[in-house]
């Protein structure tokens, strides 16, 4: 682990609180790391640095990156290497970014996977332009995409893996626990109806069941949050319904009085 620590809400929320597209930068020169970091930020991305292979493999296990700048050139392993390391654990969009211009080298990154190739000395537009034309062919061909994945504080929520995470922890969920986070995660910001969440996630004949939905969102929120001391990502709004909120508002306490309580559960 690197001594910054680095949550994925931290790195994905800007000051307004909207999420970036977080960029892993592989660069062992400062001047290029400076130069892509101040081109980044203005263009709307967030930038997390890393000079050596090592620290690239830690950083992009902690940060889950949407993108990865990667140069063939560092001090401890080669690009090459890193780019294939990357590729054993995700499907995660890279742009080799380096000095180098054979047709050689070209060739051997898009082999291993590379999704493009940048040149140096590069025009920082033409970078962020590349960037975010292979952002964009990433989520037409169904892969990862910037939306499918949700970060509240330590929590990473994968809709396209169907996986949860609290930092490194993968969080076991039932079949029907999965369906019931997805489909308030998906509709995100907005207040869902009992009688809707009911007849989306288990059928028509449930509409009327209030007690059950009541029972099985305690039980998520117990697994998503078995420490919470205060505010739930899953607000109750009494007599209507439940919201997912990436940041828990304050005051709501995730639950009404006549909730059962997740130890209950």
């Amino acid at each position: 682990m690197v001594s910054e620590s680095l949550t994925n809400e931290t790195v994905r929320k800007g000051p307004s609180g909207v999420a970036q597209p977080v960029i892993l930068v592989v660069d062992d020169d400062a001047s290029i790391q400076r130069l892509v970091r101040l081109q980044l930020k203005d263009e709307g991305f967030r930038a997390v640095s890393a000079t050596t292979g090592e620290e690239a493999m830690e950083r992009a296990n902690e940060v889950h990156p949407d993108l990865v700048l990667l140069d063939i050139a560092l001090p401890d392993v080669s690009g090459y290497e890193v780019l294939a390391r990357l590729r054993e654990h995700a499907s995660i969009p890279t742009i080799m970014l380096t000095a180098r211009t054979r047709d050689s080298d070209k060739v051997r990154g898009l082999e291993l996977g590379a999704d493009d190739y940048v040149a140096k000395p590069f025009n920082p537009e033409e970078l962020t332009a590349r960037i975010r034309a292979v952002l964009r062919r990433s989520r037409q061909q169904g892969g990862t995409s910037i939306d499918d994945i949700v970060t509240v504080g330590d929590l990473m929520i994968d809709l396209a893996k169907r996986t949860v995470h609290r930092g490194q922890e993968l969080v076991p969920l039932s079949r029907t626990e999965w369906g019931l986070l997805e489909f308030l995660v998906r509709n995100r910001g907005k207040v869902l109806m009992n009688p809707e969440i009911l007849g989306k996630v288990w059928g028509p004949e449930y509409v009327n069941d209030l007690q059950y939905l009541r029972v099985w969102v305690s039980r998520l929120r117990h697994k998503l949050e078995p420490e919470r001391d205060g505010d739930s990502i899953i607000q109750t709004f009494p007599g209507m319904g439940y919201m997912f909120h990436e940041g828990p508002a304050a005051g709501d306490d995730g639950a009404t009085e006549d909730e059962p309580p997740a130890s209950n559960a």
